[in-house]
């Protein structure tokens, strides 16, 4: 889905979802159990009520659609400022390094060219060739072979010299370059920054949204069925479904996720791999079952879920079954949870010292967590899934280190984790 298409359609949502606000304004809030019992008795009053708890209902959807369009168009903005500050802080610490590299090697030269000066000195400057004849230990021989090495020292010492300046001329140049990258880098990391924050005030009202739509549409679904309905059953029976509904739905969850979560384990055990969850001494724990699929580096673009990823991968995969626990890899203060564009349902955990964890690809309703919260490690803060660009369950985790993508595996390696 490219910009326009996205920007033609949160256009259109919007301007539904002002449509369906102002007809539900005269209706209030959501509907009532007591207004429900009060208009089945009249068939003109039903009919009123299904019609205010439709309005409501479309209502629910369109601003959850909208709220959705807003979080991925933001989370898209996020991640291309993010890769942008990423390329530019790659590209101001490569300059930075050939800067350091090229200064050395002109400080050898400028070494090299001083001690050539030196040894010119010796040989007594232009008067060598007097000091040689009026010597009485010296013969013909010996005066031209002085000569002649005073004369190579001179084009030796040119040339060091020349490549001397040069050294210097080159590694100010890279300076210089360093320098300009590394501003550029601070004003896409202020970008990156502003967008983050823009993505995850969009995600929290998506998020709110879907969650609104979700726990409304159950009892809203119950009313419409109640007001259809003009047999004897009660309103509260109805009523009493709902919570019948939600607690089965709970229950089903909660099974799935003890099957996939034993299941995990067995498989980990039987890979000779170490299970998620576990705190070790060092404060701790592996972010999810399964072993490392993907690696950090170099890798095409992945498309899945109807969108794509940049190119590059700035994170490692575990595979993790669906609706395995997510844990979170130390303890810290969620910073972001809702969706983001390419990562899907998306928790990041500030750990303070620079360094953030990213944990993407969440199941729909996956979290655990939400933003503001204190984690402790090995908590669990979501469930795996497969949403964003991503063509089957796993979970993609990532390190930031002073706002940059890192390879997670060797930080948690330094931290006692085995990948």
């Amino acid at each position: 889905m490219n910009r326009r298409t996205i920007v033609a359609i949160a256009a259109a949502i919007a301007l539904a979802a002002g449509v369906l606000t102002a007809a539900s304004a005269s209706a209030g809030d959501y509907p009532t159990w007591d207004d429900v019992e009060r208009a089945r008795s009249d068939e003109r009053a039903a009919a009123e009520q299904v019609k205010r708890v439709e309005a409501v209902i479309a209502q629910l959807d369109a601003e959850a659609d909208r709220k959705q369009v807003e979080a991925d168009r933001a989370g898209e903005q996020y991640a291309v400022a993010q890769s942008e500050f990423e390329d530019a802080a790659d590209r101001a610490h490569e300059l930075q390094s050939q800067a350091d590299l090229a200064r050395g090697e002109a400080a050898e030269a400028a070494e090299l060219a001083g001690r050539l000066a030196v040894q010119q000195y010796r040989l007594g400057g232009d008067d060598t060739a007097l000091d040689l004849f009026f010597s009485t230990e010296s013969g013909a021989d010996r005066i031209l072979e002085d000569l002649g090495t005073r004369e190579r020292l001179t084009r030796i010492s040119r040339t060091v010299h020349a490549d001397a300046s040069g050294a210097r001329d080159n590694a100010q140049n890279l300076a210089d370059q360093a320098e300009l990258v590394g501003a550029e880098r601070d004003r896409l990391r202020g970008l990156a920054e502003e967008k983050a924050d823009a993505a995850q005030h969009a995600a929290a009202e998506a998020r709110a949204a879907v969650t609104r739509k979700t726990d409304q549409r159950l009892v809203l679904d119950a009313q419409l069925a109640a007001l259809h309905d003009r047999t004897q059953a009660t309103v509260a029976s109805y009523k009493a479904g709902v919570e019948e509904r939600r607690r089965l739905a709970a229950e089903q969850e909660a099974r799935e996720r003890a099957e996939a979560e034993a299941a995990a384990r067995a498989a980990a055990k039987a890979e000779g791999t170490a299970a998620g969850g576990e705190v070790n001494e060092a404060g701790w724990s592996r972010p999810a079952h399964g072993k490392v699929t993907s690696e950090f580096g170099p890798r095409s673009s992945i498309c899945g879920g109807g969108r794509c990823t940049s190119s590059g991968h700035r994170g490692i995969d575990f595979a993790a079954g669906c609706s395995t626990p997510i844990y979170a890899a130390a303890a810290g203060k969620v910073i972001h949870a809702g969706y983001s564009g390419s990562w899907g349902n998306y928790v990041k955990v500030d750990h303070g010292g620079g360094i953030i964890t990213g944990y993407a690809h969440i199941k729909p309703g996956g979290y655990e967590v939400s933003e503001g919260d204190h984690v402790k490690a090995g908590q669990v803060i979501a469930y795996v899934g497969s949403t964003g660009a991503s063509t089957g369950c796993h979970l993609h985790f990532e390190v930031y280190e002073d706002g940059v993508r890192i390879d997670p595996a060797p930080v948690l390696k330094q931290h006692g984790i085995d990948v």
